[in-house]
């Protein structure tokens, strides 16, 4: 299953992809650096046009705070999307505000997590996101596939 991340913190990409090597967690990562970039490659828009090169994700980590559209904008157009809607969506972002965390579930998150202070809690985070995403949970065929 391929695993895209939207994050336009390049230092929190880095660590991101360093958390899920240090958790074993071997998926494809894919990473976009706003929502536009984030509804582009899952709509098959420019530049991501190659199916075999930006394959559909069969998880998505979302971040909230992004430029040109925020990750609220675009958790709203992935969730009204009947060709996008079952791709499980996780906020993984510095907000704990109960507005933001009220408003993703009202618009269909599947999880909403803060992101961690420290690199060692991120670890946690991700290992406890892969055990459960990736192990435990039951997909549709078209998300387990990607």
């Amino acid at each position: 299953m391929h695993i895209l991340i939207a994050d336009d913190d390049q230092d929190d990409c880095l660590m991101t992809r360093e958390a899920f090597k240090e958790c074993r967690i071997a998926n494809p990562l894919h990473f976009v650096h706003d929502g536009e970039a984030l509804l582009d490659y899952l709509k098959r828009r420019s530049p991501y046009t190659d199916d075999q090169r930006f394959p559909l994700p069969g998880l998505i980590l979302l971040d909230l705070n992004m430029p040109l559209k925020d990750g609220r904008e675009a958790l709203a157009e992935i969730k009204s999307d009947p060709e996008l809607r079952s791709i499980p969506v996780v906020i993984l972002t510095t907000s704990s505000a109960d507005e933001d965390i009220l408003h993703s579930y009202n618009i269909g998150v599947n999880s909403f997590i803060t992101k961690p202070i420290s690199f060692s809690g991120l670890i946690e985070v991700i290992c406890a996101l892969g055990r459960y995403w990736l192990d435990i949970v039951e997909l549709p065929s078209e998300n387990r596939g990607a």
